[in-house]
């Protein structure tokens, strides 16, 4: 899959700095075998200080900084995350590299589904030799109507589908 290999450094990097991370949106459809493009990641983090911290020390290292003229360790304080959700309406806090700027990554400032219950049901993927958590089918489907855009209303469609081939 070219989009997973194309973020194949990142997850790479992720796995190194044990980072606690679920791999969401196009990417996930498209590794639970439904054809997607996407042009970006989209992370959910356990977002505890000490993992935020891990996450922007590892992609930092790769080169990403914020699309946004911040700290990117601002992320990790909750206060300011808060902040962000309350008076900049913020859904996601975005990184790309300045040199590359096709390579984008968006991260929950708030998680629309707890971590912990993502977690517990997540799955592994293999792409490229590389291991990918994402979250369930059912999960992902839960994700998508709550992000309710039209590409996200085709996403369930054919999740939909898919859970319920698996199901016979």
């Amino acid at each position: 899959m070219m989009t997973s290999i194309f973020f194949g450094e990142v997850f790479k990097k992720l796995q190194e700095k044990k980072v606690n991370y679920l791999v969401v949106g196009g990417i996930a459809v498209a590794l639970h075998g439904v054809p997607r493009f996407t042009a970006d990641a989209d992370f959910v983090l356990e977002l505890v200080p000490q993992n935020i911290q891990k996450f922007i020390k590892a992609i930092t290292e790769l080169g990403y900084e914020p699309k946004v003229p911040v700290n990117p360790l601002d992320f990790a304080d909750a206060k300011i995350r808060n902040n962000w959700i309350k008076n900049k309406n913020m859904k996601v806090f975005s990184f790309w590299q300045s040199n590359d700027p096709l390579k984008l990554i968006d991260v929950f400032v708030s998680n629309p589904i707890d971590y912990n219950e993502l977690n517990k049901e997540k799955i592994v993927k293999k792409a490229a030799g590389i291991e990918i958590p994402i979250p369930s089918i059912k999960h992902l489907i839960q994700l998508k109507k709550i992000a309710g855009r039209s590409e996200d209303l085709r996403d369930i469609q054919m999740l939909e589908k898919l859970h319920d081939q698996k199901e016979k």
